[in-house]
């Protein structure tokens, strides 16, 4: 995996290389790509997501998503990825390592989305092992923790393919879609089997 940090903007996170994917930090740039495809996904994305606010795909929505995740790159707390597909620089989905504890824990949360027309070919399985790699190699996290709807097969198989033991059901763990619902909860060591 290949790790590229910006030396002149601290504050937007490296560039990380996959297998068939890159991830990067998003940028004002990507705004018009990226309403398009959350826009066309909507209905596949609502089962699985936080209820949309009615500004949610507006420029001015997406500037202040910047700032916050900027905030939030030179401040060591997350670290957004927009993923796209290597070839045609298509953007595919999104992978958000958040929740970044150090200290005697040194842990984060992991969680992604792919556009309805990009899942189920690999992407997201690709993205999640290169961000695992750099969680750990550059990140020097310890503990990855990653959680999804017991319905959602695939972002079960996801998790698995990439290494991530199921560790039980956290009861009403997020808000999803308007209602508190349960979720299945993975977790990887920096220690564990990685395919």
């Amino acid at each position: 995996m290949a790790f590229l940090r910006s030396i002149t903007r601290p504050e937007v996170a490296p560039l990380v290389i996959g297998d068939g994917v890159y991830l990067r930090g998003p940028t004002m740039g990507d705004y018009g790509e990226w309403a398009e495809l959350r826009t066309r996904s909507r209905a596949y994305l609502t089962p699985w997501e936080p209820t949309w606010p009615p500004d949610d795909l507006t420029r001015a929505a997406f500037r202040r998503r910047l700032r916050r995740y900027m905030r939030d790159v030179r401040e060591d707390l997350a670290y957004p990825f927009f993923v796209f597909r290597e070839g045609d620089d298509a953007l595919v989905g999104g992978m958000t390592i958040s929740n970044v504890h150090r200290g005697v824990q040194q842990s984060c949360t992991l969680g992604y989305w792919a556009g309805e027309i990009y899942s189920g070919n690999g992407y997201t399985t690709a993205a999640v092992r290169a961000v695992a790699s750099f969680i750990f190699d550059e990140l020097q996290m310890h503990r990855i923790q990653a959680a999804c709807l017991p319905e959602n097969e695939r972002s079960q198989a996801v998790l698995k393919k990439c290494g991530f033991t199921n560790e039980g059901i956290a009861r009403g763990y997020l808000r999803i879609n308007g209602a508190w619902r349960d979720h299945v909860v993975f977790g990887l060591l920096t220690g564990d089997p990685r395919s």
